[in-house]
């Protein structure tokens, strides 16, 4: 564990960059940045070029350690490198980022309300690998989409179970139960979700801590207990579909809790922009997620 990157994560002033859309979501994320996928052809060409805008983001004069304290990168961003290094190795000794690694494979089919993770049956050997490039913690994301009491627990239960794993390999997990946000019954599918994680946090011995990254609640300061929690080392928040502008106004609003913005950190960059138009934009979409997350 490296205490400089646990210090970092602690107690920190900025927010986490979410880098790490996945082989279903990275058209959609090409395109939201200028890319048609006439643009290019297969799977090859498609991560070549989601790997450029992800290192031209992080190799920003915008992107560094002062306002972004960490970052999360998918498998593949790991194990490709910046400017000749591991891009985790870039992202904390170039940068002063702190490196997140994306573990899941994807979500389960819907049941309960819910989707829970995939199986990962090669997890320690992605872990081992993790270790090696200097990551200092992980995510994995499951969905809730209805008030399910028992699709909840079976999401958060099996988030820790995962979890544990993560932390018995020397790592960090940061645990996502993202309720999607235009769940007919977001409020009380919140009000369960808080039950089951505290019920979960409370499980853990003085060792074992956890990051959790949720969705902006419907209640405002609504996640103040498991801010405070001492099995809790951040609590982030996720954008889920909200524009930046609105995300901000949210997290604004709930004490203690960072932002871990995906497409809302992205939002209007394009790989059309010169280079000064996209540091620019990316320098004032960072300042204004770093104000919110500083309230």
């Amino acid at each position: 564990m490296n205490i400089d990157m646990m210090t970092k994560v602690q107690s920190g002033k900025g927010f986490i960059a979410a880098l790490d859309q996945s082989g279903g979501s990275t058209p959609k994320a090409l395109k939201l940045y200028g890319v048609e996928e006439s643009e290019y052809s297969g799977d090859e060409q498609m991560f070549d070029l989601i790997h450029a805008m992800r290192s031209r983001i992080i190799k920003s004069s915008a992107f560094s350690g002062e306002r972004v304290l960490g970052a999360i990168l998918f498998e593949m961003t790991m194990d490709r490198s910046i400017d000749g290094k591991g891009a985790a190795e870039f992202l904390w000794e170039n940068k002063g980022v702190v490196p997140f690694l994306k573990i899941d494979k994807g979500l389960a089919d819907d049941q309960d309300g819910v989707q829970v993770m995939k199986p990962m049956p090669e997890l320690d050997a992605l872990l081992t690998k993790a270790k090696k490039h200097g990551v200092f913690g992980t995510k994995m994301r499951s969905v809730i989409k209805l008030a399910n009491e028992k699709g909840i627990n079976d999401v958060v239960r099996q988030q820790f179970e995962v979890g544990k794993q993560i932390i018995a390999a020397g790592l960090v997990p940061m645990i996502e139960p993202e309720v999607d946000i235009n769940s007919p019954q977001k409020a009380e599918a919140e009000v369960l979700l808080k039950a089951a994680i505290l019920s979960e946090l409370n499980t853990l011995s003085a060792d074992q801590n956890v990051m959790l990254k949720l969705t902006l609640p419907n209640q405002d300061g609504f996640f103040a207990d498991l801010v405070k929690h001492p099995r809790v080392v951040r609590v982030v928040a996720l954008s889920g579909g909200y524009s930046r502008e609105d995300a901000n106004k949210q997290l604004a609003k709930n004490a203690g809790v960072i932002a871990s913005f995906s497409r809302a950190l992205t939002e209007g960059l394009s790989a059309k922009q010169s280079d000064a138009e996209f540091d620019a934009l990316l320098n004032s979409a960072i300042q204004g997620i770093y104000d919110a997350s500083n309230t």
